[in-house]
């Protein structure tokens, strides 16, 4: 069993990422549900689908590659976040990842949104990961 269920799902899509897979199984929760609905409006996988059975709740998740050599749209997956170190910054300090070309994904009082959404919501909260 794991308890940061964030890093498991960041390590579990670089794995995948690594291994050139097209789908990827992720145990679902709120949290892992609404980060992977970002990825998927900011383009970074392709699709994903909520799967319920009897005693599991996944989320299958079809990653995104480009070019010939099928190299993936996401480049790095970082933890911020940790459970031993909680790191938050208001709307004024929210991080640009490598100059606005990646996200960062911040846990606001509003839901789990971009970077540049909590920006333009002025929300602050906090910093979970960062992804390019």
């Amino acid at each position: 069993m794991f308890n940061d269920t964030i890093a498991d799902t960041l390590t579990r899509i670089r794995n995948a990422i690594l291994a050139k897979h097209q789908i990827v199984q992720i145990p679902s929760t709120k949290v892992t549900r609404n980060i992977i609905k970002v990825l998927k409006e900011e383009g970074f996988i392709q699709d994903f689908d909520h799967i319920q059975d009897n005693f599991k709740n996944v989320l299958l998740v079809s990653l995104k590659y480009k070019g010939k050599n099928k190299s993936s749209v996401i480049t790095t997956l970082k933890r911020i976040s940790k459970p031993g170190l909680r790191v938050y910054a208001n709307h004024k300090g929210l991080p640009k990842v490598i100059g606005g070309i990646g996200i960062a994904i911040i846990s606001t009082s509003k839901g789990i949104m971009t970077d540049k959404q909590a920006r333009y919501s002025g929300l602050g909260g906090e910093v979970l990961c960062y992804i390019w």
